[in-house]
């Protein structure tokens, strides 16, 4: 698949469209390998028709208050990857009261002229959400419009449903291995802007590159993980601790991603980088000085090393 870039678009900004979309119906948090089949089949659909392919998601959808797995900036990277061309945003408390009769009319048929709409078995719409499978079958017979229902893709030896609760299990449990399998190799990852700490780590002789994690990102299990690192076109790896930094932060202070990377000591502050965790080294501590966090980081750096060569990331007769 060639990567396209991904057009974000809202209703108010969405441009009318003669020969129509294809539009895959959801939230699609995380974009697992369920999402990701029927996004798939959204980008071919679209190509041997000759429709624009169309992703919807929402904001202000939250069913809990610990953040989102992918932010817009995220689902517009996994979506070009894989072929998208629009990101619909609607905003959830706008239309969460909508009937689900006037949400197909006003904004499926109207707003976005959809000649093929594709989506889970599981999705609903509308006003308590009342809309469901069979309405959008319904709908798509009266209207002349293509109807795809995808059923539930499972995973494992106990063919568990995919699903985005299952993901935020993973990821809360620190299991961003697991994560990553459950999307297709696409891992759990922070990004943002390289910002100033408390220079701690370069006084011990390891200097971090600090991410600050937006309030409204999910957070993982605060510990330790073996990461990879993308600023710009390079990929560098490294060992990244999540959360509050409770040896040198006695405060509720913001919770942080902090990188030390492998073979590395450029200066990138207020340069946007990526963090992907690959692996859970241990928990977040205290410790009693700052010689023993010291040691502590030998030890992971050590660690990751062997779980990065382990893993075909980088050569065992690579000194980094």
């Amino acid at each position: 698949m060639i990567n396209t870039i991904t057009t974000i678009c809202y209703l108010d900004t969405l441009p009318y469209l003669h020969k129509g979309r294809a539009v895959a119906l959801g939230f699609f948090d995380g974009i697992h390998m369920g999402h990701q089949q029927i996004i798939r089949q959204t980008v071919k659909t679209a190509a041997l028709e000759g429709l624009t392919s169309t992703v919807m998601t929402f904001i202000n959808f939250n069913k809990t208050d610990n953040g989102v797995l992918t932010t817009l900036e995220e689902k517009r990277e996994l979506l070009s990857a894989l072929g998208v061309e629009e990101l619909l945003v609607l905003d959830f408390a706008q239309v969460k009261d909508m009937p689900a009769e006037d949400f197909l009319n006003e904004i499926i048929l109207m707003k976005l002229s959809a000649r093929a709409i594709l989506a889970g078995t599981d999705y609903r719409f509308g006003k308590m959400a009342s809309g469901d499978a069979e309405l959008l079958k319904k709908f798509g017979l009266e209207k002349g419009i293509e109807v795809s229902i995808f059923e539930d893709k499972l995973y494992g030896s106990e063919s568990r449903r995919l699903s985005s609760t299952w993901l935020r299990e993973a990821a809360g449990e620190g299991d961003v291995e697991l994560y990553a399998k459950l999307c297709g190799g696409k891992c759990f990852s922070y990004s943002g802007m390289v910002v100033h700490g408390r220079q701690l780590g370069r006084q011990l002789g390891f200097p971090t590159a600090n991410l600050l994690i937006p309030e409204d990102k999910f957070k993982v299990r605060r510990g330790v993980y073996v990461s990879c690192v993308h600023l710009g076109s390079k990929k560098l790896y490294g060992v990244t601790n999540v959360g509050l930094r409770p040896t040198v932060n006695d405060s509720e202070d913001a919770e942080t991603a902090e990188t030390i990377i492998f073979d590395f000591d450029e200066d990138i502050y207020g340069a946007r980088i990526k963090v992907e965790l690959l692996s859970f080294v241990r928990p977040e501590c205290r410790f009693s000085s700052t010689d023993e966090l010291a040691a502590q980081v030998e030890q992971d750096k050590q660690t990751a090393k062997t779980w990065l060569t382990k893993n075909g990331k980088i050569s065992p007769y690579n000194e980094v």
